[in-house]
Protein backbone atom coordinates (compact mmCIF):
# COMPACT_ATOMS: atom_id res chain seq x y z
CA UNK A 1 0.00 0.00 0.00
CA UNK A 2 1.12 3.23 -0.05
CA UNK A 3 0.22 6.73 1.34
CA UNK A 4 0.81 10.14 0.88
CA UNK A 5 -0.18 13.08 3.06
CA UNK A 6 -0.99 16.92 2.92
CA UNK A 7 -2.61 17.14 5.83
CA UNK A 8 -6.22 18.66 5.58
CA UNK A 9 -9.57 17.40 6.35
CA UNK A 10 -13.66 16.72 5.92
CA UNK A 11 -16.36 15.56 4.87
CA UNK A 12 -16.60 13.66 1.73
CA UNK A 13 -18.75 15.03 -1.52
CA UNK A 14 -18.00 15.47 -5.34
CA UNK A 15 -15.48 15.24 -7.64
CA UNK A 16 -15.25 15.70 -10.38
CA UNK A 17 -13.89 14.92 -10.77
CA UNK A 18 -11.88 13.98 -12.14
CA UNK A 19 -8.58 14.71 -10.49
CA UNK A 20 -8.04 12.11 -8.13
CA UNK A 21 -7.04 9.67 -11.02
CA UNK A 22 -4.34 10.53 -11.84
CA UNK A 23 -2.73 11.24 -8.58
CA UNK A 24 -3.28 8.21 -7.66
CA UNK A 25 -1.65 6.40 -10.35
CA UNK A 26 1.33 7.79 -10.02
CA UNK A 27 1.36 7.68 -6.31
CA UNK A 28 0.89 4.23 -6.54
CA UNK A 29 2.65 2.40 -9.50
CA UNK A 30 6.20 1.03 -8.96
CA UNK A 31 9.27 2.55 -10.49
CA UNK A 32 9.27 -0.17 -13.32
CA UNK A 33 5.46 0.64 -14.24
CA UNK A 34 6.34 4.19 -14.66
CA UNK A 35 9.29 6.56 -14.11
CA UNK A 36 9.23 9.45 -11.55
CA UNK A 37 8.54 12.81 -12.67
CA UNK A 38 5.63 15.19 -14.66
CA UNK A 39 2.27 13.65 -16.30
CA UNK A 40 -0.60 15.38 -18.20
CA UNK A 41 -3.96 14.81 -18.38
CA UNK A 42 -4.68 13.76 -22.08
CA UNK A 43 -7.62 15.95 -23.00
CA UNK A 44 -8.50 14.08 -25.91
CA UNK A 45 -9.47 11.31 -24.27
CA UNK A 46 -10.56 12.37 -20.85
CA UNK A 47 -14.16 12.61 -20.24
CA UNK A 48 -16.56 12.56 -17.26
CA UNK A 49 -20.21 11.71 -16.78
CA UNK A 50 -22.80 12.90 -14.60
CA UNK A 51 -26.12 11.63 -14.26
CA UNK A 52 -28.89 13.46 -12.28
CA UNK A 53 -32.78 11.45 -11.76
CA UNK A 54 -35.62 12.96 -10.56
CA UNK A 55 -37.98 12.60 -7.63
CA UNK A 56 -40.96 14.09 -5.86
CA UNK A 57 -44.83 13.31 -5.50
CA UNK A 58 -45.02 13.47 -8.94
CA UNK A 59 -41.72 12.15 -10.42
CA UNK A 60 -43.34 9.00 -11.50
CA UNK A 61 -45.51 10.29 -14.26
CA UNK A 62 -43.70 13.71 -15.23
CA UNK A 63 -40.07 14.96 -15.59
CA UNK A 64 -36.69 13.35 -17.07
CA UNK A 65 -33.77 12.07 -15.64
CA UNK A 66 -30.52 14.50 -17.20
CA UNK A 67 -27.31 13.19 -18.21
CA UNK A 68 -24.21 14.99 -19.44
CA UNK A 69 -20.77 14.94 -20.06
CA UNK A 70 -17.11 17.09 -19.93
CA UNK A 71 -14.48 16.72 -21.96
CA UNK A 72 -12.57 20.14 -20.67
CA UNK A 73 -10.59 18.20 -18.28
CA UNK A 74 -6.63 19.40 -17.83
CA UNK A 75 -4.01 19.35 -14.98
CA UNK A 76 -1.12 17.02 -14.32
CA UNK A 77 0.73 14.76 -11.52
CA UNK A 78 3.92 15.57 -10.26
CA UNK A 79 5.04 12.09 -8.54
CA UNK A 80 7.97 11.51 -6.48
CA UNK A 81 8.55 7.87 -5.91
CA UNK A 82 11.63 8.67 -3.73
CA UNK A 83 9.46 10.14 -0.95
CA UNK A 84 5.67 9.97 -1.91
CA UNK A 85 4.81 13.28 0.68
CA UNK A 86 6.00 15.44 -2.11
CA UNK A 87 3.78 13.92 -4.80
CA UNK A 88 0.96 16.12 -6.07
CA UNK A 89 -2.38 16.54 -8.56
CA UNK A 90 -4.02 19.34 -9.57
CA UNK A 91 -6.63 19.10 -12.15
CA UNK A 92 -9.36 21.67 -13.41
CA UNK A 93 -12.35 20.79 -15.39
CA UNK A 94 -14.12 23.69 -18.07
CA UNK A 95 -17.70 23.54 -16.42
CA UNK A 96 -18.71 25.28 -19.88
CA UNK A 97 -17.63 22.00 -21.39
CA UNK A 98 -20.18 20.37 -19.89
CA UNK A 99 -22.69 19.22 -22.44
CA UNK A 100 -26.28 17.41 -21.77
CA UNK A 101 -26.56 14.17 -24.05
CA UNK A 102 -30.49 13.44 -23.19
CA UNK A 103 -31.87 10.82 -25.48
CA UNK A 104 -35.48 10.93 -24.10
CA UNK A 105 -36.08 15.18 -24.84
CA UNK A 106 -36.91 16.71 -27.91
CA UNK A 107 -33.65 19.00 -29.17
CA UNK A 108 -35.58 22.04 -27.54
CA UNK A 109 -35.92 20.40 -24.51
CA UNK A 110 -32.31 19.39 -24.12
CA UNK A 111 -31.16 23.24 -25.24
CA UNK A 112 -33.13 24.67 -22.10
CA UNK A 113 -31.64 22.17 -20.19
CA UNK A 114 -28.19 23.08 -21.38
CA UNK A 115 -28.54 26.53 -20.78
CA UNK A 116 -30.43 25.63 -16.99
CA UNK A 117 -26.96 23.81 -16.16
CA UNK A 118 -25.00 26.43 -17.30
CA UNK A 119 -26.73 28.85 -15.83
CA UNK A 120 -27.50 30.72 -12.70
CA UNK A 121 -29.94 28.80 -11.86
CA UNK A 122 -27.40 25.57 -11.36
CA UNK A 123 -23.21 25.48 -12.39
CA UNK A 124 -23.22 29.56 -13.00
CA UNK A 125 -20.65 29.04 -15.48
CA UNK A 126 -20.20 32.51 -15.96
CA UNK A 127 -18.97 33.47 -12.81
CA UNK A 128 -17.46 29.93 -11.83
CA UNK A 129 -15.86 28.32 -15.18
CA UNK A 130 -14.12 26.29 -13.34
CA UNK A 131 -14.01 23.12 -11.14
CA UNK A 132 -10.58 21.98 -9.46
CA UNK A 133 -9.50 19.06 -7.57
CA UNK A 134 -5.81 19.55 -5.29
CA UNK A 135 -5.18 15.92 -3.74
CA UNK A 136 -3.97 16.14 0.19
CA UNK A 137 -3.40 12.31 0.41
CA UNK A 138 -3.77 9.20 -1.87
CA UNK A 139 -3.89 5.71 -0.69
CA UNK A 140 -3.69 2.00 -3.25
CA UNK A 141 -2.78 -1.14 -3.81
CA UNK A 142 -2.42 -3.90 -6.88
CA UNK A 143 -5.04 -6.16 -7.24
CA UNK A 144 -3.02 -7.81 -9.84
CA UNK A 145 -0.77 -6.98 -12.47
CA UNK A 146 -1.35 -3.54 -13.78
CA UNK A 147 -4.09 -3.21 -12.13
CA UNK A 148 -4.79 -1.00 -9.02
CA UNK A 149 -7.73 -0.26 -6.44
CA UNK A 150 -7.01 3.42 -5.04
CA UNK A 151 -8.88 5.94 -3.14
CA UNK A 152 -7.63 9.84 -3.45
CA UNK A 153 -8.37 12.75 -0.76
CA UNK A 154 -8.15 15.99 -1.69
CA UNK A 155 -10.09 19.48 -1.92
CA UNK A 156 -13.07 19.51 -4.40
CA UNK A 157 -14.01 23.24 -5.73
CA UNK A 158 -17.55 23.97 -7.39
CA UNK A 159 -19.53 26.64 -7.69
CA UNK A 160 -17.36 29.10 -5.49
CA UNK A 161 -17.29 26.19 -2.82
CA UNK A 162 -14.57 23.68 -1.47
CA UNK A 163 -15.13 20.57 0.19
CA UNK A 164 -12.78 17.43 0.89
CA UNK A 165 -14.03 14.59 -0.60
CA UNK A 166 -12.53 10.94 -1.37
CA UNK A 167 -13.17 8.78 -4.35
CA UNK A 168 -12.42 5.58 -5.65
CA UNK A 169 -11.11 4.57 -8.39
CA UNK A 170 -9.66 1.38 -10.50
CA UNK A 171 -6.16 2.23 -12.06
CA UNK A 172 -4.46 0.07 -14.98
CA UNK A 173 -1.54 0.62 -16.63
CA UNK A 174 0.12 0.27 -20.43
CA UNK A 175 3.56 1.01 -21.04
CA UNK A 176 3.32 4.75 -20.65
CA UNK A 177 -0.33 5.02 -20.54
CA UNK A 178 -1.82 5.37 -17.23
CA UNK A 179 -6.09 5.01 -17.28
CA UNK A 180 -8.36 5.75 -14.33
CA UNK A 181 -11.99 5.24 -13.58
CA UNK A 182 -14.49 5.40 -10.92
CA UNK A 183 -18.41 6.60 -9.88
CA UNK A 184 -19.50 8.50 -7.10
CA UNK A 185 -22.09 10.75 -5.73
CA UNK A 186 -22.34 14.22 -4.94
CA UNK A 187 -25.02 16.87 -3.41
CA UNK A 188 -25.53 20.16 -5.07
CA UNK A 189 -26.77 21.27 -1.65
CA UNK A 190 -23.29 20.81 -0.51
CA UNK A 191 -21.71 23.23 -2.88
CA UNK A 192 -24.94 26.26 -2.59
CA UNK A 193 -26.90 24.62 -5.61
CA UNK A 194 -30.68 24.37 -4.89
CA UNK A 195 -31.95 21.25 -7.12
CA UNK A 196 -34.32 22.19 -9.99
CA UNK A 197 -37.91 21.87 -9.31
CA UNK A 198 -41.36 22.08 -11.25
CA UNK A 199 -45.24 21.89 -10.77
CA UNK A 200 -44.70 23.37 -7.51
CA UNK A 201 -42.11 21.06 -5.85
CA UNK A 202 -43.75 18.18 -7.03
CA UNK A 203 -41.25 16.90 -9.54
CA UNK A 204 -37.44 17.78 -9.02
CA UNK A 205 -34.68 16.73 -9.73
CA UNK A 206 -32.49 14.59 -7.49
CA UNK A 207 -29.83 16.28 -4.62
CA UNK A 208 -27.29 13.74 -5.41
CA UNK A 209 -25.32 13.70 -9.23
CA UNK A 210 -23.69 10.65 -9.97
CA UNK A 211 -20.35 11.13 -11.60
CA UNK A 212 -18.34 8.63 -13.74
CA UNK A 213 -15.30 9.12 -15.28
CA UNK A 214 -12.28 8.01 -17.17
CA UNK A 215 -8.94 9.75 -16.72
CA UNK A 216 -5.98 8.85 -19.19
CA UNK A 217 -2.44 10.76 -18.39
CA UNK A 218 0.87 10.52 -20.33
CA UNK A 219 4.42 11.58 -19.83
CA UNK A 220 4.54 15.65 -20.33
CA UNK A 221 7.04 16.53 -23.16
CA UNK A 222 10.00 17.93 -22.48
Amino acid sequence: MCLAKRGGSGESSFVPGAACLVALVMLCLPRSAAAAGTFAVDSSVTTMRIHVGKTGLGSFAAGHEHDGIANGVSGEVIADFDDLSRSSVDISVDARSLKITDRDESPEDVRQVQQTTLGPQVLDVARFPTIRFRSQAVAGSRIQPGVYAAAVLGEFSLHGMTKTITVPLRLETQADRLTATGTFVVKQTDFGIEPISAGGGLVKVEDGVTISFQIIAQPRSR
